[in-house]
C-alpha cells in the first residue's frame, strides 16, 4: 500500500493587514500568479488561487524563493500560518 506523503509548506504567512485583506507571506520556493494554495492554521483553513502579488509595493508575476510578498486573500490569515500548494 503506498503511504500519502505528507505535504511540505511553501511558505509561511509573516503578517496580516485585515483593513486590506493582504497577507505578506514568506516563500520556500518560487511561486507564480494563478498558482492555488492551501492556507493551514490553528483556525485557518481554506484554499485560493493568487490572483495578484507585489513585492515593494509593485506587481510581480513570480515570487523568488525566499522572497516576502503581498498576497490579496479573501479570508482572515494568521501569522505563523502555512502556506501548501494544492496539487491539481
Amino acid at each position: 500500500m503506498a503511504t500519502k506523503k505528507e505535504p511540505k509548506p511553501i511558505g509561511v504567512v509573516t503578517h496580516y493587514f485585515g483593513g486590506i485583506s493582504v497577507a505578506i507571506i514568506k516563500f520556500t520556493k518560487e511561486i507564480d500568479i494563478g498558482t492555488k494554495v492551501h492556507f493551514k492554521g490553528a483556525t485557518t483553513d481554506f484554499e485560493e488561487e493568487i490572483k495578484s502579488m507585489q513585492y515593494d509595493h509593485s506587481d510581480i508575476k513570480t515570487a523568488k524563493k525566499g522572497q516576502e510578498v503581498g498576497i490579496k486573500v479573501e479570508n482572515k490569515v494568521r501569522e505563523g500560518d502555512e502556506v501548501y500548494a494544492v496539487e491539481e
